[in-house]
Formats: structure tokens, C-alpha cells, sequence
């Protein structure tokens, strides 16, 4: 009888090992699932400043460059170039700040979406895949604010504001 329950035993190791795989893929998604959101919101922010601050830096450079592209290529409908040129420029290098600290970060990604879809409907169009993905980054800021690693998280702790 003893030989006959440690074989049923090797038998049921042999039938778990495979289910092992699916075991370890579970595991992994687990511990995939214990991932901060702050961390995937800091990389949201640090990503969307960055390509933000390069975009108002290069218009600098060269601004005769920069009037030139906003009359010519860029054609951006109701607004003249020599005010759409400043207005960009103006929000590429003012909200990479805020979503740095996360600061007012939710506001700051407002007209960041909003000079995307400009973007996207009237200059670069074929350019939707980048667009989607900038979007999806703004997006998740708005819906989900800036993640504990941001001021915006310090105030509301000051003033006892509940947070996530």
C-alpha cells in the first residue's frame, strides 16, 4: 500500500510540473501588479517635459527659423505665425517645469493636449502613432494626477486632502 500512495505522489508531481509555466506566469504578473503607479506617472511626466522642452529649445534656436516653419509647413488655422510661433513656444517651455515637480500637473497637461491635437489634425497627421502615444502619457495624467512622488501630492497631504 506504501509503494502504491508514493507513486500516486510522483504522479501528482509529474501532473502539477505542467501547470508550472501558467504558476510562474501568474507569479509574474503579480509581482508585475506591485509596481507603483507613482513610478509609471513620474515616467509619464519626466517622458512628456522632455519631448515638450527639446520642441520649445529647438524653436529658440532659431526663431527666424521657428516664424518661417509656423508660415510656411506648420499653417496652423485662425491664429497669424508670428502669434501661434510665441504661444507654443511659451507652453513647450513652461509646463515641462510643472510636470518635473508635479505641480499643478493636471492643469499643465491641458494645453499640452491641446497643442497635440493641433498637432495632430493640422500639421502632422501622419504622425498619429507618436500623437496616441503623447495623448495616452497627458491622459493618464489628467485622469490619475501626478502619483506621490510630486508637489501636487505634498500640498494635498498639507492641507489634509485625501490622496491615493
Amino acid at each position: 500500500m506504501k509503494d502504491f500512495s508514493m507513486t500516486m505522489m510522483m504522479n501528482d508531481d509529474e501532473a502539477m510540473s505542467g501547470w508550472r509555466p501558467a504558476a510562474r506566469l501568474r507569479n509574474a504578473y503579480e509581482r508585475l501588479e506591485r509596481l507603483p503607479m507613482s513610478l509609471l506617472q513620474l515616467a509619464a511626466r519626466v517622458s512628456m517635459a522632455t519631448i515638450f522642452w527639446r520642441a520649445g529649445q529647438s524653436k529658440l534656436a532659431n526663431w527666424d527659423l521657428t516664424l518661417q516653419l509656423f508660415a510656411s509647413e506648420y499653417k496652423v488655422p485662425v491664429l497669424p505665425p508670428e502669434l501661434a510661433a510665441p504661444l507654443a513656444a511659451s507652453v513647450e517651455l513652461t509646463t515641462p517645469v510643472l510636470l518635473i515637480l508635479g505641480l499643478a500637473t493636471r492643469l499643465a497637461c491641458l494645453p499640452m493636449i491641446g497643442m497635440t491635437l493641433v498637432i495632430q489634425t493640422f500639421v502632422y497627421p501622419q504622425s498619429w502613432v507618436e500623437h496616441l502615444t503623447w495623448m495616452t502619457f497627458l491622459l493618464l495624467l489628467v485622469s490619475r494626477g501626478p502619483g506621490k512622488i510630486s508637489v501636487d501630492h505634498l500640498i494635498a497631504k498639507m492641507f489634509h486632502y485625501p490622496v491615493k
